[in-house]
């Protein structure tokens, strides 16, 4: 028996248990790899379409196409802002 195993206690349960706290390592990691990336993505490309010529009308008003946009932007934000907070947690409780 290795030193990680003993009485009532599988020989793999803790070389597993250390792979799975690795994997929530890098987890978390990529969590905040994504959140990153969305925030330096997604406020540049709204910067583009909000001057696009198609995001206004004659009149001014925003048409469908920035509308739409708008809110893809906003979701992205949002999971970004999501993505963080889990990968810190994951981070600080992992």
């Amino acid at each position: 028996m290795g030193p990680d195993s003993g009485p009532g206690r599988p020989p793999a349960a803790v070389p597993l248990a250390r792979r799975l706290a690795g994997m929530l390592t890098t987890l978390a990691i990529l969590l905040l790899v994504n959140a990153v990336w969305n925030v330096v993505v997604w406020p540049r490309f709204y910067k583009r379409v909000s001057q696009d010529a198609r995001a206004r009308d004659a009149a001014g008003k925003p048409t469908p196409f920035l509308i739409v946009h708008t809110v893809l932007v906003g979701v992205s934000l949002l999971l970004a802002a999501v993505s963080a907070v889990v990968g810190v947690i994951a981070l600080v409780n992992g």
